[in-house]
């Protein structure tokens, strides 16, 4: 055998649900495999089981009591785990909501890595809204390298403001640029964003500019996550998280706080829309992220003890 035992430690382990979060109706955000009765599986399993899912994220749930206060949960990108990460939070909570709590709750704490992350369950469960924990802002990049990085030119990032650093839990490189068309021109070049993301904590790339598609909107984001083994994210509730913090740092809509609509995955044919809302709290700011979840489907691992490659 080549790798952790295939054996499941429980018939349930392998149960398992799709759920598309941030999105507006089905087949749209970004999708999300929960495995609700994951006590018991290996690390090793987890990240194997994840690779094979092969979505942005899939979440495995540690403890399934109804009458737990915190519940445990681990992230696992299809290359490696992740210590917080924004639409796997809402899915996951959506489905300890739905599945484990009956629906007879209105918040629910994930416990992940990075802490414990309330989750708020508005509408009858038609929209979730997580408190991300306090950011952190980083080194800012040279807009030069960025353009290079994303096969722009210099002209096209919008240098009134830095490229920085930013974590509510995981780090990403906010970059601001000028216009939905250079949005939409990107093209990552993979030397040069390795050579970028070996330096920095941040290993992915958040790109905003203030022109939309949706009118609805605020802004246009575009997420780029090589380093996940994911080329591009059709909806980053962490990312878009560090850009509510940056937005208010820098005071890029000219207001002390903000509340508005992002979207993103448009160019993926998978649009998402996400609820943005950040103010300052005494020395910190308060960041707070949003969006529906629509559950699509559900199966079940076929896995036997003698199976190997897990």
């Amino acid at each position: 055998m080549n790798g952790p035992q295939a054996c499941l430690p429980h018939a349930d382990a392998g149960e398992f649900l799709i759920l598309d979060v941030f999105a507006r109706r089905p087949f749209e955000g970004n999708q999300l495999a929960v495995f609700p009765s994951a006590a018991g599986l290996s690390t090793g399993q987890m990240q194997v089981i994840a690779r094979e899912m092969h979505f942005s994220e899939t979440t495995f749930i540690l403890d399934a009591e109804p009458d737990a206060r915190e519940f445990p949960v681990r992230i696992f990108t299809p290359a490696v785990e992740v210590p917080f990460a924004g639409h796997p939070t809402l899915g996951t909570a959506w489905v300890i909501w739905d599945r484990i709590l009956k629906r007879g709750a209105d918040r629910v704490v994930l416990d992940l890595a990075v802490g414990t992350v309330p989750v708020e369950v508005h509408d009858a469960g038609d929209r979730l809204v997580m408190r991300q924990v306090p950011p952190e802002f980083g080194d800012a990049c040279p807009a030069e390298q960025v353009a290079t990085v994303l096969g722009l030119t210099r002209d096209d990032i919008d240098e009134r403001f830095p490229c920085q650093e930013v974590s509510t839990g995981i780090w990403f490189l906010i970059a601001p640029v000028r216009t939905l068309d250079a949005v939409r021109r990107i093209k990552v070049n993979r030397a040069e964003y390795d050579r970028l993301v070996d330096r920095m904590r941040a290993k992915a790339v958040l790109v905003f500019c203030p022109e939309t598609v949706s009118a609805d909107c605020h802004l246009h984001v575009r997420v780029f996550c090589d380093w996940y083994d994911v080329p591009e994210d059709p909806a980053t509730g962490s990312a878009n998280g560090c850009l509510a913090a940056w937005l208010v740092r820098h005071r890029y809509l000219g207001t002390p706080d903000v509340e508005l609509f992002t979207e993103q995955g448009v160019e993926l044919g998978r649009s998402s829309r996400l609820w943005l809302s950040a103010r300052p709290e005494g020395e910190r700011v308060s960041v707070r992220v949003g969006g529906r979840v629509v559950p699509v489907a559900e199966g079940r691992l076929l896995l036997r003890p003698d199976d190997d490659g897990i």
